[in-house]
């Protein structure tokens, strides 16, 4: 019994698949780390804006998130998400409660 042996090409042909396929692999692991970075982030956010009642940095917060989100949403159903935060509050500096209370 003989064992046929792969050529060069076939050889190359199966470790450009492997390669390809760990390539889609990291890629899958590297969007899966920045989207968890970005609900860590996120979540700090809403804490702050939820529970500092410090002018400086609750309210000083809210009036940042005011002016920066409008131009970073470009779309509709995104900024409905932040209606709440984009509405000013001017009885309410720290912006009591964004949100669902869910954050960390």
């Amino acid at each position: 019994m003989t064992v046929a042996r792969k050529t060069i090409s076939e050889r190359l042909a199966q470790l450009e698949a492997q390669r390809k396929t760990l390539q889609i692999r990291l890629g899958k692991q590297e969007r899966a780390i920045d989207t968890r970075r970005k609900v860590l982030i996120g979540a700090l956010v809403l804490h702050r804006l939820e529970h500092d009642h410090d002018v400086q940095i609750g309210g000083g917060l809210a009036a940042w998130l005011r002016s920066e989100l409008p131009k970073f949403l470009t779309r509709d159903g995104d900024r409905d998400l932040f209606d709440d935060l984009l509405e000013p509050r001017p009885h309410d500096p720290s912006l009591g409660n964004i949100g669902n209370g869910s954050a960390v």
